[in-house]
């Protein structure tokens, strides 16, 4: 058993806070607000009829924008209420329940590796610690050769940047792009947010 999620724990602690997340997205949506950054910004990067996998879907949002766009899209989350109304909302993707640090699709009946990795909404900052860079090897081994993963996530989250690029190195990535917002401004040493484009590179030994 790997230790257990941040975000899992927070359920433990407050069993609405689930359904908290649920509800905010929802009226976010009802309010017109622009919730597919993260998803223009995948399909810009990904061919037509891509295979992509949202690690850590929540609730379907990015999941589902990039399936009504065409893609070939799988969504992993480790909370049931998460994926059930990903299901309800974004219905299109496939979506299971499992943790990011157990991740392995192809004892799921999923075997072929995917162009496109995106794990949006601040997911690596909502594992546990201790599984970091397991989590970051598990989506390695699930990129295809020339495919790409993108993580984002913001500053002041008890996971600094730099020790995430370590990690990352640590799990055979390699960097591609950085940069500060998901809306293509650059990152730069005072920049609060980070996007990491990565690409399967040499395992460290």
């Amino acid at each position: 058993m790997v230790e257990q999620s941040l975000w899992m724990q927070k359920v433990a602690a407050d069993p609405g806070h689930s359904q908290w997340y649920i509800e905010r997205f929802r009226q976010m949506a009802r309010a017109g607000d622009d919730l597919a950054g993260e998803a223009r910004f995948v399909d810009a990067m990904a061919a037509r009829g891509a295979r992509i996998l949202d690690a850590g879907c929540g609730p379907g949002r990015v999941a589902g924008l990039l399936a009504t766009a065409g893609h070939d899209v799988v969504g992993v989350d480790v909370d049931p209420e998460l994926i059930e109304a990903a299901g309800q909302d974004h219905p299109g993707p496939r979506y299971l329940v499992g943790d990011l640090a157990e991740l392995d699709l192809p004892s799921r009946g999923i075997a072929e590796p995917f162009d496109v990795i995106v794990s949006a909404g601040n997911v690596m900052t909502f594992v546990a610690p201790s599984t970091r860079v397991e989590i970051l090897r598990r989506l390695r081994n699930h990129c295809a050769d020339d495919g790409r993963t993108v993580i984002g996530f913001g500053a002041d989250r008890d996971y600094d940047f730099d020790q995430f690029l370590d990690d990352a190195a640590t799990a055979g990535f390699a960097v591609d792009l950085l940069l500060g917002t998901w809306d293509l401004r650059p990152f730069t040493g005072d920049s609060d947010f980070l996007v990491a484009v990565l690409r399967p590179g040499q395992r460290e030994a």
